[in-house]
Parts: structure tokens; C-alpha cells; sequence
């Protein structure tokens, strides 16, 4: 734990120059008597490490030192590795770039660890795009993406709905949810997120702007995320639902808030193990869709509209399976099994 530590403390101190002991207790997650111990012991295996004291003082190391990639241990070279994320690097213009730093740090790794790229790339694969969707980068990302390296502004036109529209932005940040990039950037005082597939036009000039340090682009998108499912999912309907059905409802729900929600909300169970609680839908058409997944283990309550139109998908059913089956389906059910 000491070594990786050390090796740690090194690291924090090549890429931020001065830190304080405070500082690199907070990122060691460590007391800052461990940091001046941890220092101490960097020194006298003639790491130059020095202590500048004062105001804006700190440790620092002395003289451009650097360290080769020798303390990585086998699942962090190969964790390393992995984390290339070739597919979507290479939509946003950047299989060069990401090809030729793989180059550089397996030159510094340890004879011991060259084989980490293959290990991690024979074991792993990320498939990021949806089954039914293509592959196909949208036209304007690598542009996109060379603005947001650069905070560079662009002018960016946008299919909305039959019209187009052209905005100012400051582009922040590119994310890839489920096979769909989308920019997000700061539009006057408001931060927007556009879909990349719906530009139709992207201008760069040479302006630049001073991108707001305090911005996380991850919290944002998982507020905007959740934000707009519970914007979808407005409707609410009562139902009943099997000790079967409230399990099968985790993997037909809209969303997993949903599910949480109605697990929260859900009665006592009846003698069956029945209980009645609120589902957050879309809308009732699609609240029949999910709920219809569930077959006999619902029973829709409210709204009345909803459960008319279970009570007739019932009797539907039920006129299908009344009878004896269609002719010669016996037959061609048998007839493999006869052989």
C-alpha cells in the first residue's frame, strides 16, 4: 500500500508542480503527518523533492524530474489500456492521437508489461452504437470535437423539428449515450445539449472563450439525463401487480426511478401477495405497451380508459385460445417428435 502510495504522491507532484500537504492529503485521502513522512522517504531514495515554504509554498520536484511508468502493476497497465476507447476516439477525429500515446507509454512500460495492450484487447471489447442503429459517425463531430479541445466558439446550425436554427455556442463537452453524441455547451447564460446528427452546419472562426473551470461535464449530464426522463414520464396509473410482477417490472419499467418509485409506493401485501401502487408512464399508449409485457401478473386499477383497454385485449385473447387450434396444428406440433 506504501509503495503505490509513493509512486502516487510522485505522480500528483510531475502533473500539478507545487502541491501543499494539505493538498496531497486530500488526493491520498491520507493525514498530512503520512504526506511528511511519504516526502521524507521519496527524499532519502533520492527523489528531489523539496519543500518551498511562504504563502505559495509547497512541495515540488526539482530540476524537471520525471519518472519512467516502472511502478504500474499488471492490472493497471492493462487497465490503462483499455480506458483507449478506440471506437468513439476514432469518430472524434482522434485514432492518430490515441494510437501513437499507446506507442509512447508502451515504450516506458517494463519489459514484464508489453503484453498489456493484447492481454486487455483480446478480453475486452466496447461495442458502443445500439443493435438497430448504424455505426456511422455523425458528419460535423470531428469538427465538434476539435472546438471543444481548443474552446474554440462556433456557430452552429440545427435541424429543430421542419425549421433550422443557428446558435452561439461555447462547446463544453461531447458525450455518447448508447450510440448518440451529443455537445454540450454554454449558450449565453444557459448551458444547452444538442444532438450531434441533427447539425447541419458548423462554423469555427478563431474566437475563443474561457470555459467556467467549476463545470463537471458527468454531474451535468446525469441531472439532465434524469431530469428528462422524469420530465417524460408525467403520467402516473394504478395497478396491481403479483409478487412475479413487481420483480418482472424492474426490467419493463421506463426507467429505473420508475421502478424505485413504484417499489416505494407499493401497499401491504394481500393474501396472495398482491400489492396495488402508482407507476410513472409516458402517456397511457405507452403504459400499455410496458404493462402488456407482464401478461396475468397485472391488473391495471386506474385510469379507466387504461384498464377498458387491457379488459378488451383480454377478451381478444381469451376468443384466441378458447377453441381447439387451428387445423393440423397438432400435427405439425407432433410430427418432429414422431421421427
Amino acid at each position: 500500500m506504501r509503495a503505490a502510495r509513493l509512486i502516487s504522491l510522485l505522480l500528483l507532484l510531475q502533473s500539478r508542480e507545487t502541491m501543499t500537504a494539505a493538498e496531497l492529503a486530500r488526493e491520498l485521502e491520507v493525514s498530512e503527518r503520512t504526506v511528511y513522512r511519504d516526502v521524507l522517504a521519496l527524499h532519502a531514495a533520492g527523489i528531489p523533492v523539496y519543500a518551498d515554504r511562504g504563502r505559495a509554498g509547497g512541495y515540488r520536484l526539482v530540476g524537471g524530474y520525471r519518472t519512467r511508468l516502472t511502478g504500474l502493476t499488471r492490472d493497471e497497465a492493462e487497465a490503462l489500456f483499455l480506458s483507449g476507447l478506440p471506437g468513439p476516439a476514432g469518430e472524434m477525429g482522434l485514432a492518430d492521437a490515441v494510437a501513437s500515446a499507446e506507442l509512447k507509454v508502451l515504450a516506458a512500460l517494463p519489459p514484464s508489461l508489453r503484453d498489456a495492450p493484447a492481454r486487455a484487447g483480446q478480453r475486452f471489447h466496447l461495442d458502443v452504437p445500439g443493435w438497430f442503429r448504424e455505426s456511422t459517425p455523425p458528419p460535423w463531430l470531428t469538427e465538434l470535437a476539435r472546438a471543444v479541445w481548443r474552446d474554440r466558439v462556433v456557430w452552429l446550425r440545427y435541424r429543430r423539428g421542419e425549421r433550422e436554427v443557428e446558435r452561439r455556442v461555447e462547446p463544453y463537452g461531447l458525450v455518447l449515450k448508447n450510440g448518440v453524441w451529443y455537445l454540450v455547451g454554454r449558450v449565453g447564460d444557459a448551458v444547452r445539449t444538442y444532438r450531434v446528427d441533427r447539425v447541419v452546419g458548423v462554423e469555427a472562426g478563431g474566437e475563443t472563450f474561457v470555459r467556467d473551470e467549476g463545470f463537471d461535464l458527468a454531474a451535468y449530464w446525469r441531472e439532465q439525463a434524469e431530469g428528462f426522463l422524469r420530465g417524460m414520464l408525467r403520467e402516473r396509473v394504478t395497478v396491481r401487480l403479483s409478487p412475479a410482477g413487481l420483480r418482472a417490472l424492474r426490467w419493463t419499467a421506463e426507467a429505473p426511478f420508475a421502478y424505485a418509485e413504484a417499489v416505494a409506493a407499493a401497499g401491504e401485501p394481500d393474501g396472495q401477495g398482491w400489492v396495488v401502487t402508482r407507476l410513472p408512464v409516458e402517456s397511457v399508449p405507452v403504459a400499455y405497451d410496458v404493462l402488456l409485457a407482464l401478461g396475468p401478473e397485472v391488473e391495471v386499477l386506474e385510469p379507466p380508459e387504461l384498464r377498458a383497454r387491457f379488459a378488451e385485449a383480454a377478451r381478444r385473447s381469451a376468443a384466441l385460445y378458447a377453441g381447439p387450434g387451428p387445423a393440423g396444428s397438432a400435427q405439425r406440433h407432433t410430427g418432429p417428435a414422431q421421427r
